[in-house]
């Protein structure tokens, strides 16, 4: 028997243990997410990854320092991929929103100011939050 709770099709007496919150999306702000293509051979890129356009069209993980774009088109990461075989069509990009400012990966090159001014035109905010997790 299939039961539909919230639009999820779930088995009735199985319990979907999987789902923690990471606490990345922060406050009232809709985050607008579209597809991206991340550039091969990056590893893998975390979800809250900080990623730039480069001139080439695909995305990078953004350092304040680069010169071919990625400083500038400023988007952050939806989901973890594997970049490792090459370039990911169809992963998913946060273009505006409001983002724990504990929760986003970014470049050591970035600090969190200079992230924040060069987002802040592009309508992406960092936020300082604090969280409820029980602390054990």
């Amino acid at each position: 028997m299939t039961t539909f709770w919230g639009g999820t099709a779930q088995i009735f007496g199985n319990r979907d243990v999987s789902y923690r919150q990471d606490n990345l999306i922060a406050g009232e702000l809709q985050p607008v997410p579209q597809n991206i293509t991340l550039k091969g051979n990056q590893g893998i890129l975390r979800r809250g990854t900080i990623l730039g356009k480069d001139k080439t069209g695909v995305y990078v993980v953004s350092k304040a320092t680069a010169t071919d774009g990625s400083e500038k088109s400023l988007i952050v990461l939806v989901d973890t991929y594997d970049t490792g075989s090459g370039d990911v069509s169809g992963a998913g990009g946060y273009f505006t929103g409001e983002f724990n400012a504990n929760r986003i990966i970014m470049d050591d090159s970035w600090t969190l100011e200079t992230l924040r001014d060069a987002a802040r035109p592009l309508a992406l905010f960092f936020q300082d939050v604090v969280n409820a997790d029980n602390p054990t």
